[in-house]
């Protein structure tokens, strides 16, 4: 069981100590607070934000603005931070622009500056409906509204919402107008989208939409429900739950081309790997993959053709044009996968962060695993990093030299968004800026069993 406490020094040479559970079971669980949490709308803040300016706006970790949040929130000590006090809040960047979405209203600004452009209150959707997701896209802003529940229209009651266990409503980028709503999986939800159309996961189809008349594009089926799916580039890969051959341990993957629809089935565990030939268990950081072994677990992650699995038998990366085994390491866990060009996957491996190249399992990198509690994303290499409650920050840990290589200022509380696919939350893909909350003034607690209430909760735009 890998330690819960790491030694850092930051650039002043103090070593400081962090506590936080393991990186996914943490995004669960911060995910989780805000599904159960979020803000009654209210009138944003009309002052203006306040933001840098010149050359220290360029470096990591510069905080580049600071905007005011509408609504009560709370101060929640460890890795909860700054939530809402009701239920929860979703952010993400993209195109330039900010979003943050709480309740049913969503709020935008300028990603460069923190100007408001615009706030709306969400239309068409019933009460006690709730925003659950935020995705940012160039001309496009995606919004997740659960329970899958909304008023009845000419286009809503076409295309069937009120069966759907989530539904996208379709914002444009640059007024907050309304365009459309689209039924979705609970855990799906547009994975691409600009002026003229919009991808969808829904729980057994992808499809991509009109934006102007809602009417279906392409639609590609895939069998079961629940899948997992994963966005690399311009393709989806969808695990077909209830597709998987048993006994001969190889998985149905949907490969999806998000522009044109195009669709081939493939099926895990295909081809012999070099190197991959131990059985789970033993020593060697390997296991076989041949006829007979157990599934491969589930779809954890994937980057250019490549798409990765993780179980018991440990992680397996597989050819995502095949299906051809390329690697496999037992008694390791997906921990991050880079961002950048690099095609790095970091791996919770015995005592060690292990960084391995996506294709070839070959490793470039190794780093203590305790230090894996605290980081949240990695991009060139360069893991986004956060100290908790009161005394707050974020900070860049090089994966490669092992040390830190940024440090923001003081961020008290600070909140990190989940959105478990990647397309969102507080890092969105190609994004160098990171959205936290924060409290700039904690007050009292309304009960000795409640958190502090946070009188002034902040979004910080963080430079990363």
């Amino acid at each position: 069981m890998r330690s819960r406490f790491w030694n850092r020094e930051d650039r002043a040479g103090v070593v400081r100590v962090t506590r936080g559970p393991a990186t996914w079971a943490k995004r669960a669980f911060v995910a989780i607070v805000l599904v159960g949490a979020a803000v009654i709308p209210g009138r944003a803040s009309s002052g203006q934000p306040q933001h840098c300016a010149g050359i220290r706006c360029t470096a990591a970790g510069s905080i580049l603005w600071t905007a005011w949040l509408p609504g009560p929130w709370l101060a929640q000590p460890g890795v909860a931070g700054t939530v809402p006090a009701k239920v929860g809040a979703y952010a993400a960047t993209g195109g330039g622009v900010a979003v943050i979405g709480a309740g049913t209203g969503v709020t935008a600004f300028d990603e460069s500056t923190g100007k408001r452009l615009w706030r709306v209150a969400l239309t068409g959707v019933a009460a006690g409906s709730a925003v659950v997701g935020v995705r940012a896209f160039r001309q496009i802003i995606a919004v997740g509204v659960a329970p899958q529940v909304v008023t009845t229209s000419q286009h809503q009651s076409q295309r069937g919402l009120s069966g759907a266990g989530r539904y996208e409503v379709m914002l444009s980028a640059a007024t907050g107008k309304q365009i459309q709503i689209y039924p979705a999986a609970t855990y799906g939800g547009a994975v691409a989208a600009n002026a003229g159309s919009t991808v969808i996961v829904g729980a057994r189809a992808v499809t991509a939409y009109d934006n102007a008349t809602g009417r279906v594009r392409w639609s590609s089926a895939f069998g079961g429900t629940g899948q997992a799916w994963r966005v690399t580039g311009d393709t989806i890969y969808v695990a077909e739950s209830g597709r998987s051959a048993g006994k001969s341990g190889r998985t149905a993957v949907r490969r999806i081309d998000l522009r044109t629809g195009a669709a081939q089935t493939i099926r895990t565990g295909t081809g012999p790997a070099p190197g991959c030939t131990v059985t789970a268990g033993t020593a060697g950081g390997s296991v076989s993959a041949g006829a007979g072994n157990p599934a491969p677990g589930s779809l954890s992650d994937a980057a250019g053709n490549v798409v990765l699995f993780s179980g018991a038998n440990g992680v397996r990366a597989y050819d995502g044009t095949n299906g051809n085994l390329l690697w496999c390491r037992s008694s390791a866990d997906v921990e991050l996968v880079d961002s950048g060009q690099d095609g790095i996957v970091y791996l919770a491996s015995g005592n060690r962060l292990l960084g391995v190249n996506i294709s070839t399992n070959k490793p470039v990198s190794t780093a203590p695993i305790s230090v894996a509690a605290s980081l949240y994303s990695a991009t060139n290499r360069v893991a986004l990093g956060l100290d908790e409650d009161g005394l707050g920050e974020a900070w860049g840990y090089n994966l490669n030299t092992r040390r830190i290589v940024w440090t923001s200022a003081s961020l008290p509380w600070p909140h990190y968004f989940v959105d478990l696919s990647g397309l969102g939350g507080s890092i969105s893909p190609g994004s160098t800026i990171a959205l936290l909350a924060t409290c700039a003034d904690v007050g009292a607690a309304l009960s000795a069993n409640s958190a502090p209430v946070c009188r002034r909760p902040v979004l910080d735009a963080v430079r990363i």
